[in-house]
């Protein structure tokens, strides 16, 4: 099941990449709502506030200007341009699997210091020892086969003193183990937080906009698909989030 999991899921990714022609769809991150963090956002990030305020958690917890950061599986790439745009790194890259994402990120965020290159998360050999202050990876681990090779890659990039801000999901049985790589990875823990409930209430409140958004994009046939990689609320995987068979945690480290 976690095998057939992962490749629909690299299937619809190929497929969203290949659909999304007029840049609708910048984030598929599933969402955050702190009720006593509400950042002011610029209009053109307005309509993808939940999916920016969980980049906006990211960015908060460390400070980023003036830095060299990457963030590893950076996706459709709306959350690094948010980033750079908000909190202003000195330079910022961009690493992901799919080549598809990456052409869609170099034409769409045209920045200043920005740039993003194809990459395994699990073998950047590519990128030099040292790197980077600070690494981000947000809600993009849990399809990684070989975390510890990932946390082994991201211990080498930084820098010494960089951080590592780290946002994902696992489902219940598998949180022991991640927690088992985290204290062994040779960094240091600052902050670990649940925000399992705060994802949830991002999930129901941004319902609405995501459900117009799959019957404007996506062919009625697969649409029950796209509903549930969505989260949408009654969808089996809002159903495990709801219910605390996943668990969606916060983590910032320090090397």
């Amino acid at each position: 099941m976690p095998m057939f999991r992962e490749w629909m899921f690299r299937v619809w990714y190929r497929y969203v990449n290949n659909l999304d022609r007029n840049a609708e769809i910048l984030f598929m991150n599933f969402g955050y709502i702190d009720p006593a963090s509400q950042p002011m956002l610029e209009p053109e990030d307005e309509p993808n506030r939940y999916s920016v305020q969980l980049y906006h958690l990211l960015g908060t917890a460390a400070d980023i200007k003036d830095k060299d950061i990457a963030e590893i599986g950076s996706g459709r790439g709306g959350g690094l341009s948010y980033i750079v745009r908000t909190f202003q790194p000195k330079t910022a890259l961009g690493v992901d699997l799919d080549e598809n994402a990456i052409k869609f990120c170099n034409k769409n965020y045209p920045h200043q210091g920005l740039s993003f290159v194809q990459g395994d998360a699990q073998n950047l050999s590519f990128l030099p020892d040292h790197s980077f202050d600070i690494i981000l990876n947000n809600e993009s681990s849990h399809r990684y086969p070989r975390m510890d090779l990932f946390l082994k890659e991201v211990h080498r990039l930084l820098r010494p003193g960089g951080y590592f801000l780290f946002s994902d999901f696992r489902n219940d049985e598998k949180m022991e183990n991640l927690k088992q790589l985290v204290g062994s990875c040779g960094l240091k823990v600052l902050r670990e937080k649940d925000i399992t409930s705060n994802v949830v209430k991002a999930l129901e409140a941004d319902d609405q906009r995501k459900r117009l958004l799959v019957k404007k994009l996506i062919p009625f046939f697969i649409q029950k698909i796209a509903l549930n990689f969505a989260g949408t609320v009654g969808s089996e995987t809002y159903n495990r989030f709801a219910t605390r068979k996943y668990e969606y945690f916060h983590y910032v480290m320090q090397k």
